[in-house]
């Protein structure tokens, strides 16, 4: 273990507080395969589920259990990848060429001269995996004070997964990719989930002695746990409770299971937090979104991340509100209506047929049915500013950049042509719109 006078500030609190025992150790994400089956010029593991891409669910993990370090191994569509992640905690390594997942992990052990803990390493293709789960792994390696600790898992359908070959006193002998299998091993049920835990020191060593797979022309990392058995050294198991952490994501079908399990998740938290859903079947809500209490979300209502919706709310049927969007409490969005990037003030109702983009509307407006805010003029999105209280006839356009004040009346089927400022109070009416005082 390293001194605690050599480490960080951070670090030496953890030591003092008694949390040094599961924060001592760094990641490594794989994420540099190509994906084939994906069929797809976007890296696999940028693949979004439910507004995020797939590796940034991985990413949660190692950030909420406070890994000191993590290296994400790019190779197939690196740069994008290092571009639509965020860096906070992380470092990129390149794997030039693709030689199987133990290449990989080789392409870090120069980061990681002066490190003796724990490594964690994980594949970015795996979004269902959980938190829990991942410190379980760690605690058991721990607690064991195993060379390497593999998380297993038992499932119905093994096709496509390394199987784990124990001898029958159940214990761990090997990892056998599905390619190399014997029918006897390929009848195990029990399969690499593809996390572990190694002590770092060891798992170079371990690494120095893999050779080429000449079937697939690849390192595998799998070939670590019988090297390290070899030599006498203590491996570990865990199998998860809960088999769905296995699905790895290595196709479209793969992509809709995954995204269905999260999406269950995501509405399964806001149901416990408070939330109506009346179907939610047909309720889509991707992440990073928070509603309050008492909100009701009706069927077949799109929400994107990045939005933020009151209490005491009706949402659809029927509605789309789109990311950068705030809807204050007790407001009503009502069928085939979408919201854009746009703050909605308490008590404002906008039940049919409308479009709201780039907007600020006050609180107790009423926008109606066939509204529209035409916010882009081809090159740029301007913003349509509504104070509190004023009323906007059905069909009414306002043609940004528009301003209207509050308690002011805007006709029915009126157009407001852009830079119009609309006094509080006043009625308009007329296309284009002429503005009178009441």
């Amino acid at each position: 273990m390293v001194a605690p006078e050599n480490l960080d500030l951070v670090v030496q609190v953890r030591i003092l507080t008694g949390q040094y025992i599961m924060a001592n150790f760094r990641s490594i994400i794989l994420a540099a395969g190509k994906g084939t089956r994906m069929k797809s010029d976007v890296p696999k593991v940028l693949h979004p589920i439910c507004g995020r891409p797939m590796i940034e669910y991985v990413l949660d993990i190692t950030r909420r259990l406070s890994s000191l370090k993590t290296y994400v191994v790019t190779g197939h569509g690196a740069e994008k990848v290092k571009g639509a992640i965020s860096s906070d905690g992380v470092e990129f390594v390149l794997q030039p060429r693709l030689l199987g997942t133990a290449d990989a992990v080789r392409r870090v052990e120069g980061r990681l001269k002066s490190f003796r803990g724990t490594l964690l390493i994980l594949c970015g293709d795996t979004p269902l995996l959980s938190k829990d789960t991942v410190r379980s792994l760690l605690a058991k390696h721990r607690q064991s004070k195993a060379s390497a600790t593999v998380l297993t898992a038992l499932v119905d359908n093994p096709q496509g997964y390394g199987r784990i070959v124990r001898d029958r006193a159940g214990s761990l002998v090997a990892i056998r990719e599905q390619k190399d299998a014997s029918v006897k091993e390929s009848l195990a049920n029990e399969i690499n989930v593809g996390v572990y835990c190694f002590e770092s020191y060891r798992l170079f060593e371990a690494l120095k002695k893999v050779r080429l797979n000449t079937k697939k022309k690849e390192f595998y990392l799998t070939d670590c746990i019988e090297l390290l058995l070899a030599a006498g050294h203590r491996v570990k198991t865990l199998i998860s409770d809960d088999a769905q952490v296995a699905l790895g994501v290595n196709s479209r079908g793969d992509l809709a299971q995954a995204e269905a399990v999260i999406r269950k998740r995501i509405l399964d938290k806001h149901m416990q937090n408070g939330v109506t859903i009346v179907d939610p079947i047909t309720t889509y809500i991707e992440t990073d979104v928070k509603i309050g209490a008492d909100t009701i979300i009706y069927p077949c209502t799109v929400i994107h991340s990045n939005v933020r919706i009151g209490t005491r709310c009706k949402i659809g049927p029927f509605a789309h509100i789109r990311s950068g969007s705030r809807i204050g409490n007790t407001v009503e969005i009502g069928n085939f209506t979408e919201v854009s990037r746009t703050t909605m003030g308490a008590g404002t109702l906008m039940k049919h047929f409308s479009f709201l983009g780039d907007a600020v509307v006050g609180a107790k407006t009423n926008i109606g049915a066939g509204v529209v805010t035409a916010n882009f003029d081809g090159v740029t999105k301007h913003k349509t500013k509504i104070d509190r209280g004023a009323f906007i006839g059905s069909d009414a356009i306002l043609v940004a950049p528009v301003t209207i004040g509050s308690k002011a009346l805007v006709g029915a089927g009126v157009v407001v042509t852009k830079h119009t400022k609309v006094p509080a109070g006043a009625l308009v009416r007329g296309v284009p719109a002429k503005i009178f005082k009441k």
